[in-house]
């Protein structure tokens, strides 16, 4: 009976590849939307998982958290260097990290922060070592860079018209292992050279009023008519200070590591007023990802919508079929070929292609979500894998299962054909 159904396909090809490219097609679509979905949970799960609590000045929570884990560009409030003073000395804290940003290059931002946050959220060096000196930097593992390169850096963007700081070109001294986060894509400079490079922090001279730029490295103690476009004075061989009081600079973030979780709750709760905001970030995720699951919902139906026009396509094609091969079937049944045997050809032929259609479905679907997961980790920076799940197979098996239930259509169409019927027509 197999080589019987295998002869037949192939001798009606055509057909069978326009059915197995239309269920892979449906399959593909329904796979693709739920790899993907779950790739984006994953993937933005571990990389803010290195980072329990963030803190910065009142506004979007959301916001705060996309700049400052996943180092997306955005024009933040600052915080005072109170602020960051006094969660350094809380006993509650294991340590507190500032982020500044605002500078880049080759597109590659450049951020400001400390040896104990690099130390405490990475696994080590693929290659050198940490900074030790404000004209240092370290540069994450995918980044076009190595221990002994030079990084010119510029204010903002190239596309926003930047300007190159010409008084300063960090030395690279490391590169990091993967860590699967934004960072990784990611050049890290001391902060006291990303507060100097702009003029600030130098002899604790910040009176007066903060001012909130975009590169969310510039901060208060400018006389009106300060020129913006003014350099610091920058000591590249200058060893680090990172004891801060209430004297520095602002900053756009501080990461923290409280020493409990009692400590993070407390500390989430005493930041929250005044002006400042503490959020978990896996807070702000589980919001996105309430955003996120009704858009899946939505792609879900239209997948469902299109393996629905696919079933009827094929109903049509198989019914069709059946039509064409009345004779065949008719001649089977005069050979002396019980009606059960005619039901089971017909059954496992349409059977057959649709899971080879399946299959190919969801090789399609899993290509696709790990395409399209290779295009949000270049723009991201955060790995997202693409993995399969339990629920998976409960998909499959319901495809199987509807696909079964499909191909009894045509089987019991052949099963009651007359064969005089079928051969006087």
């Amino acid at each position: 009976m197999i080589r019987f159904i295998l002869a037949d396909l192939r001798r009606l090809w055509a057909g069978s590849l326009v059915i197995c490219l239309l269920v892979a097609l449906s399959v593909g679509l329904g796979f693709a939307v739920t790899l993907q979905e779950r790739a984006l949970r994953l993937g933005s799960a571990r990389a803010a998982d290195k980072f329990d609590l963030v803190i910065g000045a009142a506004g979007s929570e959301t916001q705060l958290v996309l700049s400052s884990v996943f180092l997306q560009p955005a024009p933040l409030p600052l915080l005072g260097g109170d602020v960051l003073a006094a969660l350094q000395a809380d006993p509650r804290v294991d340590w507190a990290a500032p982020v500044a940003f605002g500078d880049s290059f080759m597109g590659t931002p450049i951020v400001g922060t400390t040896t104990k946050l690099i130390q405490s959220t990475t696994s080590g060096f693929a290659a050198g070592h940490m900074f030790s000196h404000e004209g240092e930097a370290v540069v994450g593992s995918a980044v076009a860079l190595h221990p002994g390169d030079t990084v010119k850096p510029m204010h903002g963007t190239a596309e926003e018209g930047g300007h190159t700081h010409t008084e300063l070109a960090y030395k690279v001294t490391g590169r990091l292992n993967p860590t699967g986060t934004a960072w990784d894509r990611a050049i890290l400079v001391p902060v006291q050279a990303v507060w100097h490079i702009h003029g600030l922090g130098n002899d604790h001279d910040h009176e007066g009023a903060e001012e909130h730029h975009e590169d969310g490295a510039e901060t208060a103690g400018h006389d009106e008519d300060h020129d913006h476009d003014h350099h610091g004075h920058i000591d590249a061989d200058a060893a680090l200070n990172e004891v801060f009081d209430a004297q520095d600079p602002g900053v756009p973030a501080i990461l923290v590591k409280p020493k409990s979780i009692a400590a993070a709750y407390k500390l989430r709760q005493d930041y929250r007023g005044h002006g400042t905001v503490g959020v978990f970030p896996g807070e702000v995720l589980t919001r996105l990802y309430a955003t996120l699951g009704d858009a899946k919902l939505v792609l879900q139906a239209v997948s469902i919508g299109a393996q629905v026009l696919v079933a009827a396509a094929l109903l049509l094609l198989t019914v069709v079929h059946i039509g064409q091969r009345r004779k065949q079937i008719g001649a089977l049944r005069a050979f002396g070929a019980p009606r059960a045997s005619v039901f089971t050809i017909v059954w496992l032929e349409l059977f057959l292609l649709i899971l080879i259609g399946v299959a190919l479905g969801v090789a399609v679907g899993f290509g696709a979500a790990r395409f399209i997961s290779g295009l949000v980790e270049v723009r991201s920076g955060f790995s997202l894998p693409v993995e399969f799940a339990r629920e998976d197979l409960w998909q499959g098996a319901a495809v199987l299962g509807f696909a079964a239930i499909l191909s009894v259509v045509p089987a019991l169409l052949a099963y009651r054909q007359s064969p005089a019927a079928a051969l006087r027509g």
